[in-house]
Formats: structure tokens, C-alpha cells, sequence
């Protein structure tokens, strides 16, 4: 292996030296500890070292990095704390993560670090999100990410690639190509002959290196960090080298050729560059003694405190609170202080109101950027955006390939850098896939290690507009279930402006659904100065004694309705508006008050959040109950187009006979 120093001093180069042979005793030290029962799982990264410490060393401490499981290089060059490390990877509550996570699926603001979540692909979306954040305040900065070679058969790996080159990103995409994927060879993974290949294919400049030569690793990344700066272009570098273990310790190497492990083993990034000090005079062998002393003192100092941590102590009431970021007041801006807002005289579409909101939260945080597809000149698919553009500019109101997982991801990346995103799904069909970034990523990094995402998605939903089954599904009941999210969904413009302001102000992810047939069909007052309508708190739309019921978005016009053509029924309508949190005060206060409960939502009957609202008011309100709690929902079946046929599927038909039966029980 040939080194080349350039202008490196020898400081510089025992210091690279240090930081290699820190983390390879590292993990030796955690094998050990694994054969021994003292941690409980190990993804160990030795043979490639060099990568995670040369690309560390070559970016500046306050640079994003997103590392995977087989990068404790990136970690401990960044001067992480090894006993904090320790308790980490022993699940103590005084970890990074407090237990929450295992070994490297966590993060720290502090040091920079993006944590990874399991599906690997995702993070490199992240980093697009970061340099996104760095070219828009025009800072000399990169993101840098790591991949493997199996993780470049993911979809999330395309797309990263594309929306950097699109949008002419700082970003750094490292493989790591290590031969496997677990145990599929690269022959099973990809047919082109290097992976660096991809980038041409993309628009964007690549190079294969020797990832096993700190020297080269770092020479590299030094340079395509000037150039991803100066440029401002992303860049592609495969680096090649081995993993001498297993995926994790557990699966072993006996899929292995062993001829194979014996060249790479001669490859040792630790072993040759040491050699090459020796030879070189850099160092002596009593220096490197040292070195090796004070290290093995300073990893046994802190590894028998990281194994003597006292067992967690269990507070269910502390895990809660940790779902969300919590809020702060958010100050209105000077600029939009100064205006002055004429009292509306009339009324307003929901459509509208949406606007209204956005633009008016456009002009209070100059941190917010709005992304979707055909959202800038277009104005989006139903001109929601029409306009905006012109007023904040292509930099704020931007358009987006079509790749829904990288653009959630690359919000995601944002917040990171302290910035706020709105997300327009052009339907809320094609959320599916984006699915992953929003259940595993935004929902989970508040309560994962403290970030937060301050991201808003929004989804024009419903059907009553003859779309059929991939642009009219009522699907957010998918999200109903998932920690860390919020649910918004109005029905009418004053609630859909003060939600979607209350929704970016909130640096929580939210989903607000906005139903697509309530656009241009309904109108109502709405305020023209900014405001915000409270998430988490329902609205009592129509007071009444006989029987209760609760529904939200295109459900509270057809109670309404049905009410005003059925006098004889003194029917209370209360207004979910939110479905996570839901309001269940208001819940329990109707039921109390009517005796009788009917769940009204478009969404399919199985498995809806009625379900869990009648469960709920079952075991908490059984005593007020006068009758069984009734749910009214759409068929179980995906939602057809013709319109007829669209007609039998909706609750609507269905509300006459279940309100007959709930009143006569």
C-alpha cells in the first residue's frame, strides 16, 4: 500500500494513527465483551477504519455527518465521550439516546451526528436535507453520508443521488463497498462494474479510492470537499475495502472465501499504516507503546463505568413526554408586526384559507420552505400555491423531482440546521411511498435522541371527485398508530388556516390532511390576521340531547346535513380536528351529556379511527351509554371511480340506517 504524506505534518500524521488504533481497540474490547454476555449486540467495522476516520477528520467539527452501524470511527473522531459511549451501548438511561436505542441508531446535535435507523437508505436523503440548509444561508459547508454496497440497491439511494444533482447539493456520498451485504456478495447486488459508475448516470462526478489508506481517504475527501463548496455539486466516492467479521457478530464469517480473508487481511488499514510510520521514522516503537498504553488505560477507565451503571429506573410518565419536542411561542415578524389586517367582511373557500396560511407563515419564519411537485410556477396540482413563488422566490417555494421518500427525507435533514418544511403531497395517495421517512425517521427521532422534526406534510385527501382508488383513499387511519406524529384534518376554511399555522409553528412532524372536495365547496369567515387553532382540541359544531356524534373533515358536512333535514333528532356534532392527539375531554363530555355515540369517517369501517374512539369511550363511558357505540364508515373496499359506485362505497349512505338503529336501540 503506497502512502503519500503531501503536507501533512507528523503530528498530523501520529494523530491520524491515534484515532485509527483508538477505534480498532475499541472494538476488540467490545468482542471480548460480547463472548462474555456484557453487551448484547456488536456490528464491528474492523478492516474499515480508514474510512470513518479519514472522511471525519477531513470535514469540520460542525459539518453534519450520517454514519451507519460499522462507522464508531465517525463517533470517536468527533471527541465523542467513550464512557457516555459505553452507556450507550449498555442501554443506560445516561447514554445518548437514554436507553431508547441500541448501538449506533442514534445521533447528537452537538457532535453533528445524523443517527441512522435500520433500513440504512433513508439517512442519505438527510444529508441532502443538511446541504440544502447550508446552500440556502450560504455557508462554506457539506453534509457527508455513508452507504453500503448493498444499501445502493435501495430505491432511497436513487433518489438521494437524483435531488442532490437536481438541486446541486454539497453533499458527500461515501460507499462503503465491503464485498457483502450480510452474506450476498456484490455479484448478487449490482451488474456494473464499479459503483462509482452510478454517479455519471446522475449528472454528477465520481472516484473509486483504496478505503483502507487513511492517507487517501482523507487527501480525497479533503479535496471533494473544496470542490462540493466551490462548485456547489454533489460528489459520489466508492471506497473499496472489507469487512474481516461478520454483518454482526452473531452470523460469523464462514460464507467467506477463506483466500479472500487472507488478501484483505494483508490490507490491514491499522497494521500498514503503523508499519509505514515505523518505516518512515514518523515513529518510534517506543512511542507507539505508549500510544497503545494510554489508550487501553483510558478505554478499561471508561468502559468499567459504563458496565457499573445502576439499572435504569422505569417512569412511563417520562417516555410519554419524550414523544413530542415540546413548543415554544413563536414570535410574529417584525414585517408582518407592522401590517395591518382589515377585519373581512366576506367569506373565504377552504382553499383559500390554506393559502392565506401559508403565505402568511412564509412571512413570519424566514426559516420556512415549501416543497412538492409542480408547486412553484404551477402553483400545485390545485393551485394552493399559485403565487408564492413569485412573491419568496424559487429558493423557498421549491419543485421536486418525483421521489417522495428523499423529499421527506431531506425535510427531515432541514430541521437539523434549524430550518421548517412544508411538504405538499400531491396527493395523499402517494404518501405510501414516503411512508418509511415519516413512521421510522420523523416520528421517532424526538424520542430517539432529542431531534426534532419540524416538518409538515401536506395531504390532499378524500374522495366525493370521482378520482378513484389512488387518488381519493382516505388513509389516515395509517398513521393513527405511530408515536411521534401529529394529525391534523379541518373541515371548514377558519380551522384549516388556524391548524396549518398552528401545524408549522409546531416543531413536531404533522400530517394535515385537507379534504380535496371541500376546497371550493365550502366557505366560511376566517380571520384575516395570522392565528392559530389549538392542536389537540375538538370543536362542539352543533349542541345537542339526543345523541352524539363525532367525526371530522368531510363527515362533519354530512352530520350537519343530515341534522338540519331531521329537526326531530337533537343531534350533537363535535369536530375531531385533530386525530392525534385526540381531544377525549370532549369526548367524554358529549357522551355524558347525549347518552348515545355515533363514529362518522369516510375512512373504510376496519381498522379506523372510530374503532379506537368506540374502544375508548367503551371502557371509559360504559356507565353513560345508553346504547352501544356505533360506527358509520365506508366500505371495505378500495374506493372505485365511477360515480355511482363511489356513492354506495362513502359512509354517507350508510348514515340514515345507523342513525335509525343508534336512536331506537
Amino acid at each position: 500500500m503506497q502512502f503519500d504524506r503531501k503536507k501533512l505534518s507528523n503530528a498530523q500524521l501520529i494523530s491520524f494513527y491515534r484515532e485509527l488504533l483508538f477505534s480498532r481497540m475499541i472494538e476488540e474490547k467490545m468482542i471480548v465483551l460480547l463472548r462474555q454476555g456484557k453487551v448484547s449486540k456488536w456490528f464491528s467495522g474492523i478492516g474499515q477504519e480508514a474510512i470513518s476516520v479519514g472522511a471525519t477528520m477531513a470535514m469540520q467539527q460542525d459539518e453534519w455527518i450520517m454514519p451507519l452501524h460499522r462507522n464508531l470511527g465517525v463517533f470517536t473522531a468527533r471527541g465523542m465521550s467513550l464512557e457516555k459511549l459505553f452507556l450507550q451501548w449498555q442501554g443506560s438511561k445516561d447514554g445518548f439516546s437514554k436507553g431508547r436505542e441500541r448501538s449506533f441508531h442514534f445521533g447528537s446535535k452537538e457532535h453533528h451526528i445524523a443517527g441512522m435507523i435500520s433500513h440504512l437508505g433513508p439517512q442519505l436523503a438527510l444529508a441532502d436535507g443538511a446541504a440544502l440548509a447550508y446552500k440556502l444561508k450560504g455557508e462554506k459547508k457539506v453534509a457527508l453520508t455513508f452507504t453500503g454496497d448493498g444499501g445502493t440497491s435501495e430505491g432511497d439511494f436513487h433518489e438521494a443521488l437524483n435531488v442532490a444533482a437536481v438541486w446541486d447539493l454539497p453533499v458527500i456520498f461515501i460507499i462503503e463497498n465491503n464485498g457483502y451485504g450480510l452474506s450476498t456478495p456484490t455479484s448478487e447486488q449490482y451488474r456494473c462494474e464499479s459503483l462509482v459508475d452510478k454517479a455519471y448516470g446522475y449528472g454528477i462526478e465520481g472516484i473509486k479510492i483504496d478505503g483502507n489508506n487513511i492517507l487517501e481517504v482523507y487527501d480525497t475527501i479533503r479535496g471533494v470537499r473544496n470542490y462540493c463548496i466551490d462548485e456547489q455539486k454533489p460528489y459520489l466516492i466508492e471506497c473499496m475495502t472489507f469487512r474481516m467479521r461478520g454483518h454482526e457478530e452473531a452470523s460469523g464469517v464462514k460464507y467467506v472465501p477463506k483466500e479472500l480473508l487472507e488478501e484483505w487481511e494483508k490490507k490491514d488499514p491499522v497494521r500498514t499504516y503503523e508499519e509505514w510510520l515505523l518505516s518512515n521514522d514518523i515513529i518510534n516503537v517506543d512511542e507507539l507503546c505508549a500510544i497503545n498504553d494510554e489508550l487501553r488505560q483510558k478505554i478499561e477507565k471508561d468502559l468499567n463505568a459504563g458496565l457499573t451503571f445502576e439499572k435504569n429506573e422505569v417512569n412511563l410518565e417520562e417516555e410519554l413526554k419524550d414523544v413530542y419536542a415540546p413548543q415554544v411561542a413563536l414570535p410574529i415578524s417584525v414585517e408582518l408586526s407592522k401590517t395591518s389586517f382589515p377585519k373581512r367582511t366576506e367569506p373565504m373557500r377552504m382553499i383559500n384559507a390554506i393559502s392565506e396560511a401559508l403565505d402568511q407563515s412564509l412571512a413570519i419564519h424566514a426559516n420556512l420552505v415549501l416543497m412538492g411537485q409542480d408547486i412553484a410556477e404551477y402553483g400545485g396540482a390545485f393551485k394552493v400555491t399559485e403565487g408564492l413563488m413569485n412573491k419568496y422566490g424559487k429558493a423557498r417555494i421549491r419543485n421536486t423531482p418525483l421521489c417522495e421518500s428523499a423529499i421527506i427525507g431531506a425535510a427531515l435533514g432541514m430541521s437539523l440546521e434549524g430550518y421548517k418544511t412544508v411538504v405538499e403531497m400531491q396527493f395523499a395517495d402517494f404518501v405510501s411511498v414516503g411512508f418509511n421517512q415519516i413512521v421510522n425517521n420523523l416520528a421517532k427521532i424526538y424520542y430517539r435522541w432529542g431531534q426534532n422534526a419540524d416538518v409538515v406534510i401536506r395531504m390532499p385527501t378524500g374522495a366525493g371527485v370521482g378520482a378513484g382508488p389512488f387518488h381519493s383513499q382516505s388513509n389516515e387511519a395509517w398513521f393513527f398508530h405511530v408515536p411521534g406524529l401529529k394529525i391534523v384534518y379541518p373541515s371548514n376554511p377558519s380551522d384549516a388556516k388556524g391548524l396549518l399555522m398552528a401545524a408549522i409553528n409546531d416543531p413536531n412532524p404533522v400530517l394535515y390532511f385537507e379534504h380535496k372536495a371541500l376546497y371550493r365547496s365550502t366557505s366560511g369567515m376566517v380571520d384575516a390576521a395570522p392565528y392559530e387553532v389549538e392542536i389537540g382540541k375538538a370543536a362542539v359544531v352543533q349542541a345537542g340531547e339526543d345523541m352524539s356524534i363525532v367525526t371530522y373533515g368531510a363527515g362533519v358536512h354530512w352530520a350537519i346535513e343530515y341534522a338540519k333535514s331531521h329537526p326531530e333528532i337533537s343531534m350533537e356534532i363535535l369536530d375531531l380536528r385533530s386525530l392525534l392527539p385526540l381531544d377525549f375531554n370532549a369526548l367524554k363530555k358529549s357522551v355524558v351529556k347525549t347518552n348515545r355515540l355515533l363514529v362518522l369517517h369516510e375512512d373504510n369501517l376496519t381498522g379506523g379511527i372510530g374503532a379506537e374512539i368506540a374502544a375508548w369511550v367503551s371502557e371509559n363511558c360504559f356507565q353513560y351509554l345508553d346504547a352501544p357505540v356505533m360506527r358509520c364508515a365506508s366500505a371495505d373496499t378500495p374506493i372505485p371511480f365511477s360515480q355511482e359506485l363511489e356513492q354506495q362505497f362513502l359512509a354517507k349512505a350508510r348514515l340514515h340506517d345507523t342513525i335509525r338503529r343508534l336512536i331506537n336501540y
